[in-house]
């Protein structure tokens, strides 16, 4: 994925990424709407995503390449619903080919080298069933973002580009939930369904 040592900064605990809690658009989200089936969380990090949609009822399957980062998620799994695998989503194992019905994004696509972006679109259209959903928490702004990153930005006009081929939008929207480092406005929750032939 990006250059990035992830791993190396889940063991040294260098991860300002972290919240501690899900991320308040995901909450936002669910608070309207009910999903259901089966979802795949890429670069899950400690997991809090992946247990908030366990805890609504889906079965939940974490994945990320930092080994720190699964077995930390390991440890703190809520229940049956949440699992989590060491696995990189851009070389996404074929076991997990159309077996979603959701794939949610929070943090792993603003994270890796833009140039990586399309292989990124390729794994969500592969993990997903016919007429699966990806929903999105886009970075739509990084305060100071002089080209350096991670987090790198996604504009609107990119992820037109990069999904309006392969995939339907269904709803977007700036949500009013946020971490308090993360100003109203810089994030976009998008939700889209894979087109189907």
């Amino acid at each position: 994925m990006a250059n990035k040592d992830w791993n190396a900064a889940y063991e040294s605990g260098e991860t300002p990424w972290d919240k501690g809690v899900a991320a308040p658009p995901l909450c936002e989200f669910l608070e309207s709407h009910s999903l259901t089936g089966r979802a795949l969380l890429p670069g899950c990090g400690l997991g809090y995503d992946v247990r908030l949609l366990a805890t609504h009822g889906m079965t939940a399957v974490g994945m990320d390449l930092a080994p720190a980062a699964i077995a930390a998620a390991v440890a703190r799994r809520a229940g049956p619903r949440d699992s989590y695998e060491l696995g990189d989503f851009l070389q996404l194992s074929s076991h997990h080919y159309a077996q979603y019905d959701w794939v949610v994004e929070h943090t792993c696509l603003c994270a890796l080298d833009p140039a990586l972006r399309r292989a990124y679109v390729d794994s969500v259209a592969q993990a997903l069933k016919p007429g699966g959903n990806f929903l999105a928490v886009f970075f739509r702004v990084v305060s100071d973002y002089n080209g350096d990153g991670p987090p790198h930005p996604i504009s609107e006009e990119e992820i037109a580009a990069l999904f309006d081929e392969r995939f339907e939008r269904v709803e977007a929207f700036v949500p009013h939930q946020s971490y308090p480092s993360r100003p109203t406005g810089s994030e976009q929750v998008v939700w889209m369904t894979k087109r189907v032939g």
